[in-house]
């Protein structure tokens, strides 16, 4: 590692987004819940606004309906449902968020593992009425199979059962006792109402008893998973080359996953293998002495090495394992079942091969948590461990490691649906 690299390293710091995913339960109150962050945090233009107050107009309410900021669709606005993952942007004095708002229905859990694979906290919202369903349990599940770190679970709707503190305790001690054995880094519950605006952004005036934060409040004091990828060994995909032209060298194109490149750094290319070190790098065509995770760079190296669109740069100190066999965690995403044995495309990172279902070993039940015997057919929602063989190599770390390059789809050749998301054990 260049003298250069260390310099530089050191003066690389969080760029406080904080990316997290809403989910729960179908009628919980998602979609007025992030509304709610939306209108009191003040980040609605005024057309936006209006828009808002017409279709409210529309469907016959009263009021403004909050959750129409996040239900983009108007099939969605029709059915008064949401069915596809909404992102939103907001920013308050102290941080800037990405939303990523998911559904609740089970037929399209899928979206919401869509929307957990790249969010540092998940904001999970139960009706107290209701309690802990099966397909919260399942989102929380999923959040942390997905990596995310924290969560936070909004204890909603306190306002239609009198805003009673037994209850409240009563649904956090069910959820806490879950969850315990997900182990995620930081845990809360707390109450609240998304429809008035009770511990939201404001406290209001009905929750005295409880002297935690409110939801913006701990959502801005939780830390983002840049910094811990920054920290992580060099993972950068090549997803175009650049050939040269005149005076300009060849380049490779990309987006850093994981780790920190700089000028004269030593790294090493897989298929191959080959080591050789950063000549010149650019992120939006401006030259870098350094760039970090989350960074879309174009890196020319040093010597001339066959790379082509899913090779691999990497961290020659920790490169990642060759894999012609995987025992991943697979989260069935399609309506029509694995077929044992089956052939499916494995997508990683931005290289492609053919994979085959070699056995399915166990289930995880969602009630539990625990493992038990994989019987019968995997279908939709289902999370199992399975054995993969691969027609060609794969570059792998443990999806605990380094998300991007622990982290697989399964694609049906005859649809080109994606079936599967996997994790690398």
């Amino acid at each position: 590692m260049s003298l250069l690299g260390e310099i530089e390293r050191s003066q690389v710091v969080d760029r406080g987004v904080l990316r997290f995913v809403t989910a729960g339960s179908v009628d919980d109150g998602k979609s007025t819940l992030i509304g709610r962050l939306l209108y009191d945090s003040r980040a609605i233009q005024q057309d936006q606004l209006a828009a808002l107050e017409r279709a409210s107009v529309r469907r016959g309410i009263g009021e403004i309906d909050l959750s129409l900021l996040t239900d983009g669709l108007e099939a969605e606005r029709e059915q008064g449902i949401t069915i596809d993952v909404a992102y939103r942007y907001f920013a308050t004095p102290r941080r800037k968020f990405i939303i990523a708002d998911a559904p609740g229905h089970e037929q399209y859990t899928r979206n919401m593992a869509t929307g957990a694979s790249t969010a540092d906290a998940a904001v999970l919202l139960v009706d107290v009425r209701k309690r802990l369903v099966e397909q919260t349990r399942r989102h929380l599940l999923l959040a942390r199979l997905l990596g995310v770190r924290h969560a936070i679970v909004f204890a909603n709707k306190m306002d239609l059962v009198g805003y009673s503190q037994a209850i409240f305790e009563a649904v956090r001690d069910e959820i806490v006792a879950f969850a315990a054995p997900l182990a995620f880094a930081t845990f809360d519950v707390l109450p609240g109402s998304a429809l008035r605006g009770d511990m939201v952004v404001e406290r209001g005036a009905h929750l005295g008893w409880f002297d935690g934060p409110t939801l913006l409040e701990r959502l801005e004091s939780l830390d983002s998973s840049a910094e811990e990828a920054a920290s992580a060994p060099l993972r950068f995909p090549v997803q175009l080359v650049s050939r040269p032209q005149a005076a300009t060298a060849r380049s490779y194109l990309g987006r850093i996953e994981s780790g920190v490149i700089a000028r004269g750094d030593e790294v090493q290319v897989f298929p191959g293998g080959r080591r050789t070190r950063v000549r010149a790098l650019a992120v939006q065509g401006a030259p870098r002495e350094v760039a970090a995770a989350g960074d879309s760079v174009s890196v020319a190296l040093a010597d001339d090495i066959d790379i082509a669109r899913g090779d691999l740069i990497v961290d020659p100190q920790i490169p990642p394992r060759e894999a012609r066999a995987l025992e991943a965690t697979l989260v069935w995403l399609d309506m029509e079942p694995l077929r044992p044995g089956g052939r499916y495309l494995v997508q990683h990172a931005t290289r492609r091969t053919l994979g085959r279902i070699r056995t399915v070993t166990s289930r995880r039940d969602v009630h539990t948590l625990g493992e038990c015997p994989a019987e019968g057919a995997v279908a939709a929602n289902d999370i199992v461990r399975v054995q993969l063989a691969l027609q060609a190599p794969l570059y792998v770390d443990r999806y605990e490691a380094v998300r991007a390059t622990g982290a697989f789809i399964l694609i049906d050749e005859a649809t080109n649906r994606t079936v599967a998301a996997g994790m690398v054990q």
